[in-house]
């Protein structure tokens, strides 16, 4: 299938790139600068993402790209394009005039490839302290804002571009129609990815994969092991073993609720009440990178041991995504967090692992679980860390603590259903903080908890702004809480985005 490589040179921004690409319905890879895959014969381009470093600096990352220009269509976003002007013999400088949010783009040369159909007077959105200010012998100009003079760029004799603002942004609105002339115009996608394509060629890498061996797959109530539940069944039948853990962690009544759905589909799945050993290690534990990996460590545990009474299983399967992947380390090899599918995994474990879903986005995910037949009111389902509510509770977990916010978490979510503000939202949840704050009830001082409401609109999660829900709706969520949820005396409503916030608070 044809792809297109995405080297990484460590910008938040570099799996936005990805998705835009994905919705051209062409396959990408994200890759460490360094990694580039020489000799695969399905590549058909190559986009260089940003970077927090200046390519000049020491530390800087320059790979060889003798493997790439001239032999495969390039674009360089940012970083990338000022690595390109720098190792080519361009110059590079820190500038008085740096340039960072939304600006215009003037001079635009539509009839190059890149720029076909993109006028001047658009908005695109920069992020860089660098620009360059010579292009190297060979390459011209093609489009310019008011501060920057080559805010794009080509070579004259290769398929070379660069821009040094981020088309991969929302708020870059010609950043769409950018990279489809980049993927399908310059580098010729057939555009072979979609659901369906997935689906069939997922089932046949499965059959392959597993051959005659059983399956243990650990399902969580989410889309994503709903999903790879549903296309392992369809790969390997009633071999696939699907254990639904109850580690005390869940939303209030979930475990239930989300078993009878799982029986309704045909899945072959035991339920596990496991909630003292998680509650027993967990005991006294603030960090919440220790909460991850003892959650992460406790569940192979589980696994092995239900494992162990079945005849014959040797594979562990996990719903993780593509995101997982790609935040759970960066390419500076520093831990942004443990992601909740992979970051508590201990390196040895008795059963292989097998991740159907690794190449996706949510919303590719929601996609193939439309296209296999899935209920909606599992593909709907807001994301929940795989950690639980354990990841909400700031500072140490107990089972007081837990009930107090499945409580508060359950008046909140149902409030949005209500509203019909539900399925107008990514995510949302609540958050239980760690002190005590004053009030006054009746006549008396209280000194009880302080909860977060957290509500956040996303395409897929990389980025996130808070919800606009409306006052009234915040009013009666915030009244019924105080009301209902003994031990809670105050309501917060956080309105941070991600960047730089993250969706979850730990």
């Amino acid at each position: 299938m044809q792809k297109i490589i995405i080297l990484d040179f460590g910008s938040q921004t570099t799996q936005l790139i990805g998705r835009r690409v994905r919705e051209m319905r062409t396959f990408c890879e994200i890759l460490p600068y360094n990694k580039f895959p020489a000799g695969d014969p399905d590549i058909i381009g190559v986009i260089l993402s940003g970077s927090p470093l200046s390519v000049y600096a020491p530390d800087s990352f320059h790979p060889d790209l003798s493997q790439i220009v001239g032999k495969y269509p390039l674009l360089g976003i940012c970083y990338g394009a000022q690595l390109l002007s720098y190792e080519f013999g361009g110059k590079v400088e820190s500038v008085q005039s740096r340039e960072y949010g939304r600006a215009m783009l003037e001079r635009v040369e539509s009839s190059d490839p890149l720029l076909q159909g993109i006028e001047g007077g658009t908005q695109v959105w920069m992020s860089h302290g660098d620009s360059i200010t010579a292009l190297p012998q060979g390459y011209r100009r093609i489009a310019s804002t008011g501060s920057v003079e080559l805010a794009a760029f080509r070579s004259s004799s290769l398929p070379v571009w660069g821009v040094q603002f981020h088309p991969e942004v929302e708020h870059s609105l010609i950043g769409k129609k950018l990279i489809e002339n980049f993927v399908c115009g310059i580098c010729g996608s057939r555009g072979e990815w979609d659901p369906e394509s997935f689906i069939d060629t997922t089932i046949a890498e499965l059959k392959a994969q597993l051959g005659d061996d059983k399956v243990v797959l650990g399902l969580s109530g989410g889309v994503d092991s709903s999903v790879a539940a549903v296309l392992l069944n369809r790969a390997i039948g009633d071999r696939l073993n699907c254990i639904f853990v109850d580690h005390g962690l869940l939303r209030k009544n979930e475990f239930k609720e989300v078993l009878d759905t799982y029986l309704g589909l045909g899945l072959n799945v035991i339920g596990v009440d496991a909630s003292e050993l998680f509650y027993n290690d967990l005991a006294g534990v603030e960090d919440p990178e220790r909460k991850r990996k003892i959650i992460g460590a406790d569940f192979i545990k589980v696994f092995d041991a239900e494992a162990a009474k079945i005849d014959g299983v040797k594979w562990l399967a996990q719903g993780t995504i593509y995101p997982d992947r790609i935040e759970s380390l960066n390419i500076t090899g520093k831990t942004i967090k443990s992601h909740h599918n992979v970051g508590g995994l201990p390196e040895r474990m008795a059963l292989k692992l097998c991740e159907p879903l690794k190449w996706l986005f949510k919303d590719e995910v929601r996609e193939v679980g439309r296209v296999l037949g899935i209920p909606e009111t599992l593909i709907g389902r807001h994301p929940f860390p795989g950690p639980g509510l354990a990841v909400r509770i700031m500072g140490d977990v107990t089972s007081e603590k837990i009930a107090v916010l499945q409580n508060v978490d359950d008046i909140f979510i149902k409030k949005l259903r209500a509203w019909g503000l539900y399925d107008k939202v990514w995510q949302a949840g609540a958050i239980l903080l760690n002190d005590s704050t004053v009030g006054v009830m009746g006549d008396e001082r209280t000194y009880e908890r302080a909860v977060a409401l957290r509500a956040v609109t996303s395409v897929d999660a990389m980025t996130a702004d808070w919800a606009d829900l409306p006052r009234e709706f915040l009013q009666e969520v915030s009244n019924e809480i105080i009301n209902k949820v003994k031990g809670v005396n105050r309501v917060c409503y956080d309105i941070s985005s991600k960047p730089p916030a993250t969706i979850e608070w730990q």
